[in-house]
């Protein structure tokens, strides 16, 4: 109930209102039923906001566990806030905690939900498309859901990475074709197989976005010194038939 209320009354309004988000292509792609995986790429923190605004489905994206565990009244309210738009709490603090997240995610799939997660793990520092992360394959494989591709474009206008207030900006969203994974079930536990995968679903997030493609993490080019700059895309191997971003 609070997820619908904060989608039509509380904030969907008011992102509306000020952000006019569309789906410019591809919205005939989402399922009207049974479970998939949303994959998107990762400009913002309200990427999770304005995906699911503009879906009738409900979509439920993983979330930092520190969201859900704060003290006081401003723990409270981000646990309110949070659980209102459809995340769920995720603890990747340990290889046991991981795990656990990724059985989460095959659960709400096998309940057929649509599952909302960012292949990179994290936001993009700059603009550009990251390495992906093989968890979105495991939960494929294991959960036998299609993957759809999801572009998100504006994000990082509205919502800049660091600052404290949104700026209105338009969001558009394109919507890829599912990608059909059956030809490798009962291969979840081959990491070859699962690198494979994760490679196309960001190929297709590249094709999507447009976006150029460094094939480092986001993770770890974060790490990379403010005086060095961004990570050189010259040093990293690149999908072929990249993009400047």
């Amino acid at each position: 109930m609070l997820y619908w209320l904060m989608k039509h009354i509380f904030l969907g309004p008011l992102l509306k209102l000020f952000f006019r988000p569309r789906i410019i292509e591809g919205a005939e792609n989402i399922p009207k039923e049974g479970g998939a995986i949303l994959a998107s790429n990762h400009l913002a923190v309200s990427d999770s906001f304005f995906l699911p605004l503009k879906l009738s489905r409900r979509v439920t994206f993983p979330a930092k566990i520190e969201y859900f565990t704060g003290k006081g009244f401003k723990g409270a309210f981000q646990r309110w806030f949070f659980a209102g738009v459809g995340q769920v709490p995720i603890d990747r603090s340990s290889a046991s905690a991981a795990q656990a997240a990724l059985d989460t995610g095959v659960r709400i799939v096998r309940e057929g939900k649509l599952l909302g997660i960012y292949p990179e793990g994290t936001r993009s520092p700059d603009g550009r498309l990251y390495k992906g992360k093989v968890g979105v394959a495991w939960i494929a494989l294991e959960s036998g859901a299609p993957v759809i591709p999801v572009a998100m474009f504006g994000t990082d206008k509205a919502n800049p990475i660091g600052s404290k207030m949104w700026r209105p900006h338009p969001i558009r969203i394109k919507i890829g074709k599912p990608l059909d994974f059956s030809r490798y079930a009962g291969l979840s536990g081959d990491r070859f197989v699962l690198r494979s995968i994760t490679d196309e679903i960001m190929y297709a997030l590249m094709e999507l976005s447009g976006q150029e493609y460094v094939d480092v993490y986001a993770a770890k080019a974060k790490e990379v010194k403010p005086e060095a700059g961004k990570p050189d895309a010259g040093d990293a191997d690149r999908l072929p038939g990249t993009k400047a971003g």
